[in-house]
């Protein structure tokens, strides 16, 4: 098993060779999933992540080098507030009795690597499509959870969804109100959306995967595929990008390239 000194090595020796400049940094943890063969660089605190990946270009090289699949790197506070959120996702999971969820939570927990079990059991529930559609829908097979496919009319013209005709903001921000109503409607035990909180549980459960389980925009991109809207309003993107950065869920790198993206629409 390689050690953190010797990928330390490398990050040095890759850093110097592109003419990146040596910054001091610290490496907590190297973990190793062979199955996968991905590996998993735990950095000291964010700067320190930052001058392992060097702009992707470190980062890149190290997996050539390594002749690994993947190399992921993360911080420990990244971890300990993961971790944190989970504990919270676990707790509203056991007091609205949703067992299903249980096992990913725990998995999470022990993440990197990500080992999710299968859940065997159907849930009955509905999805709406905001940004992240790919990611949503992803979420809702990962946790088997079946039934209708909702959103903005003429927003995500290669997915199949029944159109509503809501405002065009809920492409990022998904109306709470509208979406019971549209459960309740449907019978449906659970709704998966985007929504600016991890979850809340009234007469309707309602999760946002992503901020319940505390996987960020380039993880689901990774897991599940990405997916753009064709329908959007350029002032809600850059409050959903820095809504997502505020809350550690998108690198400001990505921010820009998504806000830039949208910009030259």
């Amino acid at each position: 098993m390689i050690t953190p000194e010797e990928i330390a090595e490398l990050v040095v020796q890759i850093r110097r060779e592109h003419g990146l400049p040596v910054s001091p940094f610290e490496i907590d943890e190297i973990r190793y999933d062979k199955e996968e063969g991905k590996l998993f660089i735990i950095a000291h605190d964010r700067t320190d992540k930052s001058v392992i990946i060097g702009s992707s270009l470190v980062i890149g090289k190290l997996r050539e080098a390594l002749g690994v699949k993947l190399v992921s790197v993360y911080t420990t506070l990244d971890l300990i507030l993961k971790r944190r959120q989970l504990e919270e996702s676990l707790r509203f999971a056991e007091e609205h009795g949703l067992n299903f969820l249980i096992p990913i939570i725990k998995a999470e927990m022990n993440f990197p690597p990500r080992k999710w079990p299968r859940i065997g059991r159907k849930t009955h529930g509905m999805v709406f499509l905001t940004f992240n559609a790919s990611a949503m829908l992803g979420f809702a097979r990962a946790f088997n959870v079946q039934g209708n496919v909702y959103g903005v009319r003429y927003s995500f013209p290669k997915l199949s969804f029944t159109p509503v005709d809501r405002p065009v903001r809920e492409v990022f921000f998904p109306n709470e109100d509208f979406l019971r109503r549209l459960a309740k409607e449907d019978d449906a035990e659970l709704v998966i959306s985007e929504f600016t909180f991890p979850a809340k549980g009234e007469d309707v459960v309602m999760i946002n995967p992503m901020r319940f389980l505390k996987i960020g925009y380039f993880e689901t991109k990774y897991l599940f595929g990405e997916s753009r809207p064709a329908i959007f309003s350029k002032e809600d993107l850059v409050n959903y990008v820095i809504s997502l950065v505020k809350d550690g869920l998108m690198e400001a790198t990505d921010g820009a390239r998504i806000i830039r993206w949208g910009w030259r629409r």
